[in-house]
């Protein structure tokens, strides 16, 4: 009798191993790969996530037995990649940059499944902001929540009261769009209840 394929999280991202544990999966492993993330010179945002998820995807050593899942989440503002906020100086850029204005969250998914293809959705999700007052951005920066996040936010958190309007995948802004993922590990033939 064959066993029950195994999954891999190529995620460090504990808001990731949540985000699965909400559709009752838990990753049989965890492997947080290494790979380059700088945007190739004019590559567009959509391009840019789903070319590191699968890059994530398959930068993980995988047992015959394993199916591999990886996930990108890139902040576009128009045909612009905003990076992560490594540093309070970038945040307050990023969030005077989103302040009022329409951006898209794109979370890419990539599953490599048993038979060693990669496959891949993308979730597309527009979210506005209120105009942010420099008060607002001091305070938020003063959190500490939004560094190193996509976009400098994290809205799963205290930003969430600068979002107006969304239209989209919710988990996939925190960093897993849930729907897109669960149907690509059920075709990968991973056992969902």
């Amino acid at each position: 009798m064959a066993t029950a394929p195994r999954l891999v999280l190529a995620s460090s991202s504990p808001r990731r191993r949540d985000l699965l544990a909400r559709i009752g999966v838990a990753p049989a492993r965890v492997d947080a790969p290494a790979i380059d993330e700088s945007p190739r010179h004019a590559e567009l945002p959509r391009a840019y996530a789903l070319r590191l998820a699968v890059e994530k995807a398959q930068a993980i050593t995988r047992a015959d037995d394993e199916i591999v899942l990886a996930g990108d989440t890139t902040i576009a503002l128009g045909r612009r990649i905003l990076p992560p906020a490594d540093t309070e100086a970038v945040q307050r850029d990023l969030l005077a940059k989103l302040s009022g204005r329409r951006h898209h969250a794109l979370s890419a998914v990539c599953v490599i499944g048993l038979d060693g293809k990669a496959r891949t959705r993308l979730a597309d999700t527009v979210v506005v902001f209120k105009p942010l007052s420099a008060d607002d951005i001091d305070a938020y920066i003063a959190s500490g929540e939004g560094l190193g996040k996509a976009g400098g936010y994290a809205i799963q958190g205290r930003a969430e009261a600068f979002v107006r309007f969304l239209q989209g995948s919710h988990s996939g802004v925190v960093g897993l769009p849930l729907f897109e993922t669960r149907a690509l590990l059920k075709s990968a033939g991973l056992p969902l209840g």
